[in-house]
C-alpha cells in the first residue's frame, strides 16, 4: 500500500495493517513448560520482602531471583536497605573468593558484549558458572541508562548457569556501579566461579575496575585510526593481555598489522613483570576463532600469579582499596543525609552561587555543622 493511502486512518486501522510500522504483532503463547502456578510463584518471589536469613540461604543455594534482589538492595540509597545489604555481604564473605575475576575494557564499538557472549558460551562448555557485571552508562542529570547489555547477550542470558547484571553507573567514576565490589562477593557465594566485569569504555578511571579483578583484558579494534592513539598510556600499563577483535573477513590483514604494532608498544609499557609478558592476540567473536586462546592465557596467568604469591598479594591490596573507598562513600552518604546539613545546605549553596562566599569556605561551614553531630 502506498504510504499516502495511510493518511487520515485511525490508530486501530493502522494497528491491523501489516505494512504499517504501528502494526501490532500477535503475542506468543506461554511455553508448555511454564504453568500458571510456576509463573505466579516467580512473581510472588520477586515481590516478597526477604529477611537476612532468606537472602543468605537463597544466595548460597544459587537462587538467581534472590541474588538479583540482594544486588538491587545494595544499590538502594535508603539507609535501612544499606544496613541490611551490609549484613548480607558480611554473611556471604566467608563463602567468597574462589572465582577468577576478569575485567574487560575497550573503546565503544570494539565488541565487548559480543566477545563476552561468545567467551561465556565457551566457558559454559567448560562446565563453568558465569556472572557478568555489565556496567551501563547513565546520565548525571537524570540517572537514566541504556541497560542494553542483557539484550545484546540474548544467547548467553538464557542459560541456566549464567547471571547477567546490567548496572547503571549513575555518574560514578570509572563507570563502575558503587556496589560492584559487593556484587562480586555475593556472586561468588552463589557459586559463580567466573566473574566478568564489562566497563563503559577506555579511560584513566578504569583503574577502579583494575582494582577489583585478577585479570585485566583490553580489547582493541584495527582500522579505527591510529591504534596506539586509541589506547591511553594508563590502560596499556594495566592490561594483562590485549586482544584485537573482529579479525574476520576483510579485516584479517588489518588485525594482524594492529597486533604487530601493539606487540611493539608493549615493550615500552611500564607494567614490566619478570614473570609475565603481556600477550597480544587476535580473535573473531562472530566466527568463534581464537576464544580458546584467551582462556588459556587467563589460566596461565592465574597459575603463575598463584605460584609466585602475587595473586594473594593483589587480592589483599584490593581489599585495602575497598576499605578506603567504603569509608569515602559512607562519609559522603552520611554527610548528604545529615538533617542539620540539609537545613543549611540550600542557603549556603545560594550564597556560593551569588558570589557571597567561596566554595572552600562554604564546604568548611557545612563540614563544621556535620562534624558537630
Amino acid at each position: 500500500m502506498n504510504k499516502n493511502n495511510k493518511i487520515g486512518r485511525s490508530i486501530d486501522q493502522l494497528a491491523n495493517d501489516e505494512t504499517s510500522s504501528l502494526n501490532i504483532n500477535a503475542g506468543k503463547e506461554r511455553p508448555d513448560g511454564i504453568s500458571g502456578e510456576k509463573l505466579n510463584n516467580f512473581i510472588n518471589k520477586k515481590r516478597k520482602k526477604y529477611s537476612l536469613k532468606e537472602y543468605f540461604d537463597g544466595i548460597l543455594s544459587g537462587d538467581r531471583v534472590v541474588l538479583g534482589r540482594a544486588l538491587t538492595l545494595m544499590e538502594s540509597k535508603i539507609k535501612e536497605d544499606n544496613e541490611l545489604s551490609n549484613k548480607i555481604v558480611d554473611k556471604c564473605l566467608p563463602h567468597s573468593g574462589k572465582s577468577i575475576r576478569i575485567g574487560i575494557t575497550g573503546i565503544p564499538g570494539v565488541g565487548k558484549s559480543t566477545f563476552i557472549e561468545t567467551f561465556g558460551l565457551y566457558l559454559l562448555d567448560k562446565k563453568k558458572k558465569i556472572a557478568v557485571m555489565a556496567v551501563d552508562p547513565s546520565s548525571n542529570l537524570s540517572g537514566g541508562s541504556l541497560m542494553g547489555d542483557k539484550t545484546r547477550m540474548d544467547r548467553l542470558s538464557s542459560q541456566t548457569d549464567v547471571f547477567i547484571r546490567p548496572s547503571a553507573t549513575s555518574g560514578f567514576l570509572g563507570g563502575v556501579n558503587r556496589a560492584t565490589r559487593e556484587a562480586i562477593i555475593l556472586c561468588e557465594a552463589a557459586g559463580y566461579d567466573i566473574i566478568l566485569i564489562e566497563t563503559v569504555g577506555v579511560g584513566q578511571s578504569e583503574i577502579l575496575v583494575h582494582s577489583m579483578v585478577d585479570f585485566f583484558l583490553l580489547l582493541q579494534i584495527a582500522g579505527a585510526g591510529d591504534e596506539l592513539q586509541g589506547i591511553k598510556k594508563g590502560i596499556m600499563e594495566m592490561a594483562d593481555a590485549i586482544v584485537v577483535t573482529k579479525s574476520d573477513g576483510d579485516n584479517v590483514l588489518k588485525s594482524k598489522l594492529c597486533k604487530q604494532e601493539l606487540e611493539n608498544a608493549t615493550h615500552y609499557s611500564l607494567n614490566y613483570d619478570p614473570d609475565w609478558n603481556i600477550p597480544v592476540t587476535t580473535i573473531s567473536s562472530q566466527e568463534n576463532k581464537g576464544i580458546d586462546q584467551i582462556w588459556e592465557i587467563i589460566l596461565k596467568h592465574n597459575d603463575i600469579m598463584l605460584k609466585n604469591g602475587k595473586f594473594n598479594t593483589k587480592r589483599k591490596i584490593q581489599i585495602n582499596q575497598w576499605l578506603k573507598t567504603s569509608i569515602s562513600q559512607t562519609l559522603e552518604s552520611n554527610f548528604y543525609n545529615d538533617k542539620n546539613v540539609l537545613k543549611e545546605f540550600d542557603r549556603i549553596k545560594k550564597d556560593v552561587i551569588n558570589g557571597k562566599i567561596s566554595p572552600i569556605a562554604a564546604s568548611g561551614k557545612l563540614l563544621k555543622i556535620f562534624s558537630k553531630n
